[in-house]
């Protein structure tokens, strides 16, 4: 079990920015490729951004490149997510997640470990 609990979630103005953060609750994240996904009203859950246990390996969602970085932090044991440039279509409930396996980074279904997630409300 790989306990996840997101935080950095609120209301921005659009063209602002958030941190989202995302520690591993009495356990450690070290090993473990993690990744962002979003879900959105009405909308399926989609991938955002990953980074590799080694963290050489970073993947984005077009919809975020150049905005969103996500990065890891070995001594803290915890994964972020800057955000700049905010946009209203960003609004959702951000999700981080971890995977022990060798799989495709960007696909929901890789990922056996979630958080309950964090809300994100960019108002235009």
């Amino acid at each position: 079990q790989v306990p996840l609990v997101e935080s950095g979630g609120g209301l921005v103005q659009a063209g602002g920015s958030l941190r989202l953060s995302c520690p591993a609750s009495g356990g450690s994240i070290n090993n473990y490729g993690m990744a962002w996904f979003r879900e959105a009203p009405g909308k399926e859950r989609e991938f955002v951004a990953a980074i590799s246990w080694t963290s050489r390996r970073l993947e984005y969602a077009d919809s975020v490149k150049g905005r969103f970085t996500i990065s890891r932090d070995v001594a803290a044991r915890t994964v972020t997510l800057q955000m700049n440039s905010l946009k209203p279509e960003d609004t959702a409930i951000y999700y981080c997640a971890a995977r022990d396996k060798i799989a495709d980074p960007t696909e929901r279904e890789s990922y056996d470990y979630w958080g309950q997630g964090t809300q994100v409300t960019v108002s235009s």
